[in-house]
C-alpha cells in the first residue's frame, strides 16, 4: 500500500474516532506521563494481515510510541499469539486502540476467509481475487488484506480497466457494439473484460476478441461447457453466486480466475483485543 495514502486514511479514521478530544482518557490522565505496555492479542486462529497499518498507527500520534511487531503479512496466527506490544503514553494508546483494532480485525478476517475459500477450492489453477464490492473508505485496506490471504486484486476502481457488464451492453444494444465503442478510444494497455450469462453471449464476446470473459452467475457444468467456446488467448473468469459453502463445486472447471464478493461485503472480523500490561 502507498505509505502517504495509508496515514492519510488513518488519520481520517482516528479524526472520526477521537472528535475534539477523548473526555475520558484526558480527563483521567490530564497532565500525567504515565507510561503503559499494551498487547494485541488474537482470540482466534486466522490469518495475520495490517502489518504496515500496525507500524505506522501510533507514529501518527506520538513518535515516542516504540511498536513490536511481532508477525508478517499472510502469517498464520493461533488463538493467543501476541501480535505486538506498544509502548509510551498511555493515554495516547488508549486514543488509538479502537481504530487499530477495528482495521487489524476486518484486515485479518479478509485474509483469513480468502485462506478459507483457497482451501476449500482446492485448485491452484485458480486465481481468487476480490471485487469493488468493499466497505468505502476502505479499499485499499481490504485489497491488501485478500493479497495478505493469498487472493488477487480484480480492478481497483472504474479508472484501471474497461468491465462490460450487463447495463453497459443493455445501454450499447449489444456486447459487440460495446466493446467496439471501447476500442475506438482505449488504448494498447487497457484490458477489456466483457460480462456473460449464457452461451450466445460467450460466443459474441470471443468474436469481439475481448481480452477476458466473465461468466457470469453460472453453474459449473455450465462454465465447463462456456469454456469449450473461448480460445486460449481469452482468459476466463466466474463470478456470481459463489460462496464457502459452493466453492468446492467449481474445482476443474477450467477458469482462470474466480471474483468473491463475499470475502469483503460480508466478512466477519477476526477476533483481536488490547490489552495494558503495567503502568
Amino acid at each position: 500500500m502507498n505509505s502517504i495514502k495509508v496515514k492519510e486514511a488513518l488519520k481520517q479514521f482516528i479524526l472520526e474516532d477521537i472528535g475534539d478530544r477523548d473526555e475520558t482518557s484526558e480527563s483521567i490522565f490530564y497532565r500525567s506521563t504515565v507510561t503503559a505496555t499494551a498487547e494485541i492479542t488474537a482470540k482466534e486462529s486466522g490469518v495475520f494481515a495490517g502489518a504496515q497499518v500496525m507500524s505506522t498507527y501510533f507514529s501518527l500520534f506520538d513518535n515516542d510510541i516504540q511498536t513490536s511487531s511481532y508477525k508478517t503479512e499472510g502469517q498464520f496466527i493461533e488463538k493467543g499469539d501476541v501480535l505486538a506490544t506498544f509502548e509510551g503514553s498511555v493515554s495516547t494508546i488508549l486514543q488509538g486502540e479502537r481504530v487499530l483494532l477495528n482495521v487489524l480485525q476486518r484486515m485479518c478476517g479478509i485474509a483469513s476467509t480468502v485462506h478459507l475459500a483457497k482451501e476449500r477450492l482446492n485448485d491452484p489453477s485458480i486465481r481468487l481475487c476480490d471485487t469493488r464490492k468493499t466497505a468505502p473508505g476502505l479499499r485499499m485496506f481490504d485489497k491488501a488484506a485478500c493479497r495478505a490471504g493469498g487472493g488477487y486484486n480484480h480492478r481497483n476502481g472504474l479508472h484501471d480497466a474497461v468491465m462490460l457488464k450487463e447495463n453497459h451492453i443493455a445501454a450499447c444494444g449489444s456486447i459487440s457494439k460495446a466493446v467496439q465503442r471501447v476500442k475506438a478510444i482505449a488504448g494498447p494497455m487497457l484490458k477489456i473484460e466483457v460480462e456473460t450469462t449464457n452461451a450466445e453471449e460467450v460466443k459474441e464476446a470471443v468474436a469481439a476478441k475481448a481480452d477476458v470473459i466473465m461468466f457470469d452467475n453460472a453453474s459449473p457444468d455450465e462454465i465447463r461447457a462456456y469454456q469449450q467456446l473461448v480460445p486460449p488467448s481469452i482468459l476466463t473468469e466466474a463470478s456470481g453466486g459463489i460462496d464457502l459453502s459452493t466453492i468446492h463445486l467449481y474445482k476443474g472447471t477450467g477458469v482462470n480466475f474466480m471474483s468473491l464478493g463475499f470475502i469483503t461485503h460480508s466478512v466477519k472480523a477476526l477476533d483481536l483485543s488490547m490489552l495494558l500490561k503495567r503502568g
